[in-house]
């Protein structure tokens, strides 16, 4: 087993010297990555802020690429995560943007699919490991990744919150947070239910079935130790 110091482990278990930098990217990553799914071809990660300022050094890049990758901020392979990356034939790009009016450490992940399809996530790394997801796919809304996490994309019509709520009461599945987004009156908006359990397959499916639902996202808890 390999021993590391105070220098390479610092605040929550990981690997590197910043939990903002290195922990909490690493959770970005990984988060981005569940959400996009399998077969990755490439990652653009446009840099913001400190984030842009201070990548190299702190390890910021390398531990991205490492949630993409799957792995926590505690893993060993975190330091050769963009080698593995080239390896599994995942194209990496680093790319640097005023993001507007954020928190300094955001970074905005743009994934090619193998398919062709792109998947576009703005999130933050705010401090202590702590993150924030806050734009899916040009939807803006909130998570943190601490909680099992239903992303639905849906019509925004009358009774959608009701409907999706009754199959959970139903179901026996507690919610712990719930929030509502839309970016106009009656066409597309996005309800996010962060729960205190993982919400079964089934019961993602009987959500769907409820009609005037364009997709359901299923993100399991990033820890972070």
């Amino acid at each position: 087993m390999k021993n590391y110091s105070v220098f390479d482990i610092l605040g929550p278990i990981m690997i590197g010297p910043s939990s903002s930098h290195t922990a909490g990217a690493a959770r970005l990553g990984k988060i981005a990555s569940i959400i996009a799914g399998e077969h990755i071809a490439s990652v653009q990660f446009v840099l913001h802020g400190s984030f842009a300022k201070t990548y190299k050094g702190h390890g910021t890049d390398r531990a991205l690429v490492a949630g993409i990758l799957g792995m926590d901020p505690w893993d060993d392979r975190l330091k050769e995560s963009i080698s593995i990356a080239e390896k599994q034939g995942i194209l990496i790009e680093f790319n640097f943007a005023d993001l507007g009016d954020v928190h300094p450490n955001t970074v905005k992940f743009i994934i090619t699919k193998k398919s062709g399809k792109v998947v576009e996530i703005i999130g933050s790394s705010v401090g202590g490991g702590n993150i924030l997801i806050f734009e899916v796919d040009g939807q803006p809304l909130e998570f943190t990744g601490d909680y099992p996490t239903i992303i639905i994309s849906h019509k925004d019509i009358p009774g959608m919150i009701s409907r999706v709520s009754t199959i959970l009461f139903d179901e026996n599945v507690n919610i712990a947070f719930m929030n509502v987004y839309r970016n106009s009156r009656g066409l597309k908006a996005a309800m996010v239910f962060e729960t205190d359990s993982i919400v079964p397959g089934n019961v993602l499916d009987k959500i769907k079935c409820l009609g005037d639902v364009y997709n359901i996202r299923e993100i399991s808890p990033v820890k972070q130790s």
